[in-house]
């Protein structure tokens, strides 16, 4: 009997079995939680590129239509796949600086409200050598683009709540002073 414990004792056949069932849960895991945020970085990186490209398409313009623009937000969708366009929310804003505040010219949205006319915007940036003023000069204009994507995995497994992305640019308009919008 002790001769078989001593054999049992010394036996190494099937611990890599062993040590394989105990490391594969783990692995397993952080496979797919790698895989779930690598695809909520894609589409946080997918709602900046939608920010950043429709605030540049509007500020190419020197006047856009309401229709212009709800074309523009139209380019979104796509740039937002290969994700649902469902939760994609976009707005586009001229902001004016007016005695050192910052206020809607125009604003047209997509998924959810534009900014109302001459609405102020308190989240503006200031500027980085005067905190108290804003980052543009007195009279100047910018176009504001915003981007809100609620991204939804599909795994639901680590991210079991939606994760909502929020991007905002500013664009100094290109042919001219400011972007109007002739209906808006």
């Amino acid at each position: 009997m002790i001769a078989q414990l001593i054999r049992f004792r010394r036996d190494q056949r099937g611990v890599a079995a062993v040590e394989f069932a105990l490391i594969a849960p783990v692995l397993i895991a952080m496979y797919f939680g790698l895989a779930e945020y690598c695809q909520a970085m894609m589409a946080d990186r997918k709602a900046t590129h939608v920010a950043s490209s429709i605030g540049d398409l509007v500020a190419q313009s020197d006047q856009v239509t309401a229709s212009d623009v709800a074309d523009i937000f139209a380019i979104g969708k796509p740039l937002i796949a290969p994700f649902p366009v469902t939760d994609l929310k976009i707005r586009v804003a001229s902001v004016k600086n007016t005695n050192n505040v910052a206020v809607v010219e125009w604003g047209r949205g997509s998924g959810w409200a534009g900014r109302p006319k001459t609405s102020t915007v308190p989240e503006f940036p200031k500027s980085s050598t005067d905190g108290t003023k804003l980052f543009i000069s007195p009279g100047e204009t910018v176009i504001m683009s915003e981007v809100e994507y609620s991204y939804d995995s599909p795994v639901d497994y680590f991210l079991k709540n939606k994760v909502v992305f929020k991007e905002t640019f500013y664009l100094r308009p290109r042919k001219g002073d400011a972007v109007t919008c002739a209906d808006c």
